[in-house]
């Protein structure tokens, strides 16, 4: 499993169908942070239907079915 240093928080899971214009991340130490969609441009102009095929990678990680860019739980947290 490769980790990023000095990371200790992951991904556990995600939720992009209960907020219009933004989606939920439970992280990994319990907390829950709400993301506007408009902070990742990619996924904002994703169609809805693909947005539900994501998936976690190495918990610090998430991607998209449809999709080469790997966004990272860092990411998230600079944009909550």
């Amino acid at each position: 499993m490769c980790k990023m240093p000095n990371v200790k928080i992951g991904i556990k899971d995600m939720d992009f169908t209960s907020r219009r214009g933004k989606f939920s991340v439970s992280l990994t130490d319990g907390r829950e942070i709400i993301v506007p969609v408009s902070m990742f441009p990619d996924i904002q102009h994703m169609p809805v239907k693909r947005r539900n095929e994501w998936m976690i990678l190495d918990d610090q990680y998430f991607s998209f079915e449809h999709m080469t860019r790997i966004y990272s739980v860092l990411d998230l947290l600079k944009a909550a």
